[in-house]
């Protein structure tokens, strides 16, 4: 045979043996199989973008929006994603949660490595109240894939809880909770009005070269209302991207609900992310809890 032509062929068998193998080393690099044991979910390959992606519909439940039905194609899916990344694999997905599913379903991801990059809503008028909760992390495959398998068993368990069940009759006007415990604990004053004590916290970042702080807008601020011994907390934390995971592990060990986590602006330096809360108990209670999240926050100045 011509050395030229054989040449040819051992070229042409070299780069069709590197093109066969290379998704059968995609399945081998993730064990797909074990993420989707692990997972419990069933996924699909991406060849070409090297991310195997398992998806949990949320059949068992029945949303209308404005007497739509929503399908899990209408995004009602929750989905983790894997991709390699320099020997390690990096996760992120999305997690469709009826409201009473998010803190229970947070705990286990936080207590399983995953952080919780946003916490927010998709649609409007929605019956059930839906909420989507994106999560993220680096590490070894099938950690990875057990810490999602256990985020989306605990899809499967719902409270059910009613508006009787979660009723407090808590009237502002009628405040005589004493806010000097707050102060103590917190070590910051605040103001008395219409029945809420509140603390506001100030931070600093910039916008288009321009430093903005607290009056516009750049804060953590907690409200309180009601008595000692049954009161009411809602407020919003102002953080780095760095300080997030460990604002939320404080507030969940003090059983102060998260009801958000998102942006309130672009382009500024440093990012600042924006945490909005909502708890019940007793004022001294959630006042420590409160303070353990806030002695994750650097450089906090009363303003």
């Amino acid at each position: 045979m011509d050395k030229k032509i054989l040449l040819i062929l051992l070229a042409v068998l070299f780069f069709c043996n590197i093109y066969a193998i290379e998704p059968s080393t995609t399945d081998a690099s993730l064990n797909i199989s074990q993420i989707e044991q692990l997972t419990g979910a069933k996924g699909i390959l991406d060849a070409k973008e090297q991310v195997f992606k398992v998806t949990v519909p949320r059949n068992d439940i029945s949303v209308s929006a404005q007497g739509v039905k929503i399908t899990p194609s209408m995004g009602l899916t929750s989905w983790a994603a894997f991709q390699k990344v320099n020997g390690k694999t990096m996760v992120m997905g999305d997690v469709v949660l009826l409201q009473d599913q998010v803190n229970p379903v947070m705990g286990i991801a936080l207590a399983n490595g995953l952080s919780i990059t946003a916490l927010h809503n998709h649609f409007f008028w929605e019956s059930p109240r839906i909420m989507f909760m994106h999560i993220e992390a680096m590490g070894e495959v099938m950690t990875l894939a057990q810490a999602v398998g256990k985020v989306f068993a605990q899809l499967k368990i719902v409270n059910n809880r009613n508006d009787d069940s979660i009723h407090f009759s808590i009237d502002p006007a009628n405040t005589t909770l004493d806010p000097n415990k707050i102060d103590i604990i917190l070590g910051k004053k605040g103001t008395l009005k219409d029945g809420v004590y509140k603390v506001v916290i100030g931070r600093n970042t910039s916008m288009h070269g321009y430093s903005i702080g607290n009056t516009m807008g750049v804060n953590t601020w907690v409200a309180f209302a009601g008595s000692d011994d049954k009161a009411v907390v809602d407020g919003d934390f102002a953080m780095q991207e760095s300080e997030l995971q460990n604002v939320l592990k404080a507030l969940q060990s003090a059983h102060i609900d998260i009801v958000a986590i998102h942006q309130h602006m672009i382009q500024e330096q440093p990012r600042i992310i924006f945490l909005h809360y909502w708890g019940i108990g007793k004022t001294v209670e959630l006042a420590r809890g409160l303070k353990m999240a806030l002695d994750h926050i650097s450089n906090n100045n009363s303003q």
